[in-house]
């Protein structure tokens, strides 16, 4: 691949460990895998907004009692927040209305994640989804294979609303490694007919617990054959959760990143990223 930048565009005062944004209208929607809230952050006049996305929100909940916010996609005018389902309290998906700024409904997803485990032929303990992609038709969940079997799957559920009937495929994928350690799904946007994603490589054999951070890629899958294009190491030290589209120009594309950096600090880098269009 041609030559990419990477570069800190800004930091955010009040959002620890980001693991999911999206970008619209200079306004970037933020969530954190142990916080309750939806962040909306203005990039023209620096003003943070927090909505709550469930009751009793706080910043800082207990790993084991969190939510445990890892994806976020939309369509239309809605935002559609998942829980990693990683284990019981994890299990929720938050729609939130764009021009209300309200949440419009809290669904439970526990079913329909033990029915993709089954399908998928996931173990509870490794099942952790990081990723979310939603077209109006179907949806793509991404779950990241950080536990002992690394079942990197993309699950496509085909269904306007996942409380309906519903198809489903699971894809397997074998991401590059760093030192030794395969990398793992972290998060995923659609772009025209083309998945980018990102995967980290995390030193760790466990969905629930942290290990050293060995480096994360960028990649890319065609929709239509659902087989990877091509992968790009960007950093060797970051934690990249969170991949949004930003602009395309001058044969190039642009995403903003955001990294969990697995601390109780609030406070957040935005990144951006600058790739060129083959």
């Amino acid at each position: 691949m041609e030559k990419f930048t990477l570069e800190i565009l800004f930091q955010i005062i009040g959002i620890g460990s980001a693991s999911g944004l999206f970008y619209n209208n200079d306004a970037l929607y933020v969530i954190g895998d142990n916080s309750g809230f939806l962040y909306e952050y203005n990039m023209q006049n620096q003003q943070l907004n927090q909505h709550a996305l469930i009751d009793n929100p706080t910043q800082n909940i207990p790993k084991n009692l969190k939510p445990d916010f890892e994806s976020i996609t939309h369509h239309n005018d809605t935002l559609y927040v998942f829980g990693s389902g990683s284990t019981e309290n994890r299990n929720k998906m938050i729609e939130f209305d764009l021009k209300s700024k309200n949440v419009l409904q809290k669904n439970n997803l526990v079913d329909l994640y033990a029915v993709m485990q089954n399908f998928g032929e996931i173990k509870p303990e490794d099942f952790n989804l990081e990723g979310a992609i939603f077209d109006g038709e179907n949806w793509y969940l991404f779950n990241r294979g950080n536990g002992v079997t690394n079942k990197n799957t993309i699950f496509t559920i085909h269904a306007k609303n996942l409380g309906e009937e519903f198809a489903l495929i699971s894809v397997n994928y074998k991401l590059p490694k760093i030192k030794g350690v395969r990398s793992s799904f972290t998060d995923a946007i659609l772009v025209d007919d083309k998945i980018y994603f990102l995967s980290t490589a995390e030193d760790t054999k466990s969905t629930y617990d942290d290990g050293e951070i060995l480096g994360s890629f960028i990649g890319r899958i065609d929709v239509k054959t659902m087989k990877i294009d091509f992968t790009q190491k960007i950093t060797a030290a970051n934690k990249f959760e969170g991949l949004t589209f930003y602009k395309k120009e001058n044969n190039k594309i642009e995403f903003l990143l955001c990294e969990d950096n697995d601390t109780e600090v609030l406070e957040t880098k935005i990144y951006k990223l600058t790739l060129p269009i083959k």
